[in-house]
C-alpha cells in the first residue's frame, strides 16, 4: 500500500473550509472510499503526490494535458508572457492569434469567442442558439454532461418528454426543467419524437459527438448524420460540445474524425495548454448575434487572458506542426485499451472496454454500454476496488466508473504495458 499519510492530513483540513474538501466533485474521492491525492508536481507522463508517490497520469487534467505535463513549449510560452503582466481586461494580440487559429484549423468555425470554462461555453452556446433562432426549448441527451449551468442540470427522463423535468440539482429554477428535453444516446427515434411533440419549438441540439461523460461510448452508424439532417430540416442550430474531443481525436475533432459539421462548437481546456479557459464558435451568421456586434448578451473580464492564450496558441500549433502526436496517442490507445480487451476475455469478467483513439473506459458491466441506461448497469464497488488496486500500483485513473481516461504523447509503450500488469494482476490472469 501506498503512503498517504500527508494526503489524508491535507483531506482532513480542506473539510473544515471547503465543501466535501474539494473544489470540484470530480475530484472527490467518495465513491471509491479513498483519500483523495494531492498533488505536487506532474511532469510529462507522471503525477507526484504529496507522500512523494509517482504515478502514470490516465487523467492529463481531464484531457488537455494532450502532448504530457509540463511540456516544455507551453511552459517557455507561459514563462515568457507572464512577464509582460497576468491579465489586463483589455484586448490583446494573443486573442487575435487564438481566434484565427481556431478557425484555420476547424472549417466549421467562422467566428470564435472565448471564455474561461467549458462551463461558460456551453451556456453562451445555448443562449446564442436561442438568440438566432427565436426559440427556448433544447434537446439534450441522457449522459452527457455540459457543464453546471441551470438549463443543464436537468434530468427529463426517457421516451417522449412531458412538460417539465426534475432537476439533477438543488436549486435549479423550475423554468429551466421545462425548457429542456431529453433524448437517449444512439437513440434517434427518441430525437424525432420530441422533434414531433415540440414542432417548431426548438432553438438547438446539444450532444457529446462522442460521449465522455459517462464514460466513453462512441456514436453508433447514422446516429449523428440522422441528427444533422433532422436540425437543418428544423432550421434547429446543431451544438457539438467539443470540451473532452477537441483537438484530441483529431486536430479537427471529433466533427473532423466523424466528418459532421455542426453549426456552433464548444471547447475547453486543450485551448489553454491546461490553463481555465473555453471557447464557442461556428457560423458567422450564428455568432453574429453575440454581443456587442448582436442581442444576445456574453461577457467575461478575463476571457481571452494573455497567459492562457499564449499557452493554448503554443499547444494547438504544435499540434498542427506535428501531426505525429495523433499517430502516437492513437497506437497507444489501441495497446493500452486493446490489451484490457483481452485481459478481461481471459479472466472470463464481466466488464467491457470501450474506446476511441486515445480515450477510452473500462466498464464493470457484461453489458454493451451504447447509452447512459447501460453504462448504469456497471458495478460500482468493483470499480472502486479495482480503481484503489491499480492506483496503488501507480496508475492513476479517474476515482469514477463514470469518465474516460486520456493517453498523452509523454506516455510510452513501458508504461501502457506496466498498467496493463497491474490490471492482469487484479484480474488473476
Amino acid at each position: 500500500m501506498a503512503n498517504t499519510a500527508k494526503s489524508a492530513a491535507l483531506f482532513a483540513e480542506a473539510q473544515k473550509y471547503i465543501p466535501g474538501g474539494v473544489n470540484s466533485p470530480a475530484r472527490a474521492f467518495q465513491a471509491v472510499g479513498d483519500t483523495p491525492r494531492f498533488i505536487k508536481k506532474a511532469e510529462a507522463q507522471y503525477l507526484y503526490d504529496e507522500d512523494d508517490n509517482k504515478m502514470i497520469d490516465y487523467i492529463g487534467s481531464w484531457g488537455p494535458m494532450i502532448l504530457g505535463n509540463n511540456h516544455p513549449a507551453v511552459l517557455k510560452a507561459v514563462e515568457e508572457v507572464i512577464q509582460d503582466g497576468l491579465s489586463f481586461g483589455a484586448a490583446t494580440a494573443r486573442e487575435v492569434d487564438m481566434a484565427k487559429l481556431v478557425c484555420e484549423i476547424l472549417p466549421s468555425v467562422e467566428m470564435v469567442r472565448m471564455v474561461n470554462s467549458g462551463t461558460e461555453a456551453t451556456m453562451s452556446a445555448l443562449r446564442t442558439a436561442r438568440g438566432y433562432t427565436g426559440r427556448n426549448r433544447i434537446i439534450k441527451f441522457e449522459g452527457c454532461y455540459h457543464g453546471h449551468s441551470d438549463g443543464l442540470l436537468v434530468k427529463a427522463g426517457s421516451g417522449l418528454i412531458a412538460e417539465g423535468g426534475t432537476p439533477d440539482s438543488a436549486g435549479v429554477t423550475p423554468g429551466c426543467a421545462q425548457d429542456t428535453l431529453t433524448a437517449q444516446y444512439n437513440n434517434f427515434e427518441s430525437v424525432e419524437k420530441l422533434f414531433s411533440a415540440y414542432k417548431g419549438e426548438i432553438a438547438a441540439v446539444i450532444l457529446e459527438p462522442v460521449a465522455a461523460n459517462m464514460g466513453v461510448v462512441p456514436p453508433e452508424k447514422d446516429f449523428l448524420e440522422k441528427i444533422r439532417k433532422i436540425c437543418t430540416e428544423e432550421g434547429t442550430v446543431l451544438i457539438f460540445d467539443e470540451v473532452i474531443t477537441g483537438f484530441r481525436l483529431a486536430l479537427g475533432g471529433a466533427q473532423e474524425l466523424l466528418g459532421i459539421k455542426p453549426d456552433l462548437s464548444t471547447f475547453g481546456k486543450i485551448i489553454g495548454g491546461g490553463m481555465p479557459v473555453g471557447a464557442y464558435g461556428g457560423k458567422k451568421e450564428i455568432m453574429e448575434v453575440v454581443a456587442p456586434l448582436g442581442p444576445v448578451y456574453q461577457a467575461g473580464t478575463l476571457s481571452g487572458n494573455p497567459v492562457a492564450m499564449a499557452a493554448g496558441i503554443t499547444q494547438l500549433t504544435y499540434l498542427k506542426e506535428h501531426p505525429d502526436v495523433y499517430t502516437k496517442i492513437n497506437a497507444l490507445g489501441e495497446r493500452l485499451y486493446g490489451g484490457l480487451e483481452e485481459i478481461v476475455k481471459k479472466a472470463g469478467a464481466p466488464c467491457k472496454v470501450n474506446h476511441v483513439g486515445s480515450i477510452g473506459t473500462l466498464y464493470f458491466t457484461d453489458q454493451n454500454v451504447r447509452d447512459f441506461a447501460s453504462a448504469k448497469t456497471a458495478d460500482l464497488k468493483r470499480y472502486a476496488d479495482y480503481f484503489k488496486f491499480m492506483m496503488d500500483k501507480g496508475s492513476y485513473f479517474a476515482p469514477a466508473q463514470f469518465e474516460a481516461m486520456f493517453l498523452s504523447y509523454a506516455h510510452t509503450e513501458a508504461d501502457i504495458d506496466r498498467t496493463l500488469a497491474a490490471a492482469a494482476e487484479y484480474f488473476g490472469v
